[in-house]
């Protein structure tokens, strides 16, 4: 009888200065099968990302000391880390920040306050289509 191959797990690393969203979106994640690493600042999440992979960032905007577009700009410009989908998760909605984000290479951008199973089938779709064959 042959073994079957355990199928890894997407790791995710959850930045947010807020200790309790930390918690939630770990905890919901994990329920989901996801691994889940937090970094609770800018710097924390590009010391992480400098010294792990990970499928995948959600990203908060407003942080102290480091915002979450200088963290993008800062993933996007190490060779490591220039292609890890990024989704901005953040309670600023406006047009300009939603049109920054995109315009500095992030895969989705979702306000808060946010549905849980939405922000998950977005994670899912944002990894689906990061899987999919590149033709550049």
């Amino acid at each position: 009888m042959s073994e079957t191959a355990k199928v890894a797990r997407h790791r995710i690393l959850v930045v947010d200065d807020d200790e309790h969203i930390q918690k939630s979106l770990s905890q919901y994640l994990e329920m989901e099968d996801f691994e889940v690493e937090v970094a609770s600042s800018g710097q924390e999440a590009l010391e992480r990302a400098a010294l792990q992979a990970f499928d995948l960032v959600l990203l908060d905007i407003m942080m102290p000391e480091m915002d979450g577009f200088e963290v993008v700009e800062s993933l996007r410009a190490q060779e490591a880390t220039s292609r890890v989908p990024i989704i901005l998760l953040t309670a600023r909605g406006q047009d300009t920040d939603v049109l920054k984000g995109y315009h500095l290479g992030v895969s989705s951008y979702l306000t808060k306050p946010f549905n849980l199973d939405e922000l998950v089938e977005t994670i899912r779709e944002v990894l689906e289509a990061d899987a999919a064959p590149r033709h550049d």
